[in-house]
């Protein structure tokens, strides 16, 4: 019972942590604005896998697929000076660089101010597929990073998208 209750009360402490605030890119520390890195055209690797708030990676949907490889246009994106109120949106291509199907099965935004469309059917190998992130600018001032997580049927899943705005009034 003890332990049921620690991991009830954890799971509250981290969704308190995550939500979709303001932020600053001046007032951040380091860490806070460390994007990923991976290269555009490589395959993902594991210094580019996301990790959750708590360090550990984010549990991926159980996937009876044949695991593949992904290979990104770009994992980071910037809107540059936007409009407060704006809605944006960014496409982010994925080729399958692998020998099975790729599938993606959920992209998961890290606030409600991100929605996701991704291509829904397998991607055969060589073949390209999409991952849009629309964002609504409306709450937020200044410089803002946002997220989505990618859960597909890669070795280090889930692969994090992010990108970045500069909100004006």
């Amino acid at each position: 019972m003890k332990k049921t209750l620690s991991i009830i009360a954890l799971s509250i402490i981290g969704f308190g942590l995550v939500s979709c605030k303001k932020e600053n890119k001046e007032t951040q520390s380091p860490e806070a604005v460390a994007t990923d890195s991976t290269a555009v055209g490589t395959p993902v690797t594991a210094d580019s896998a996301a990790t959750s708030v708590t360090g550990e990676a984010p549990a991926a949907p159980v996937s009876n697929q044949p695991s593949t490889s992904i290979a990104l246009s770009e994992s980071n994106f910037d809107f540059g000076k936007i409009k407060k109120g704006d809605k944006v949106e960014h496409v982010y291509e994925v080729t399958n660089t692998g020998k099975n199907p790729l599938v993606i099965s959920e992209v998961k935004p890290g606030c409600g101010c991100t929605a996701p469309d991704f291509t829904k059917e397998p991607i055969m190998p060589g073949k390209k597929g999409k991952i849009t992130l629309h964002f609504d600018s409306s709450s937020f001032d200044g410089n803002v990073q946002k997220y989505a997580d990618v859960f597909a049927n890669v070795e280090k899943s889930p692969i994090k998208l992010t990108f970045t705005a500069n909100i004006q009034p």
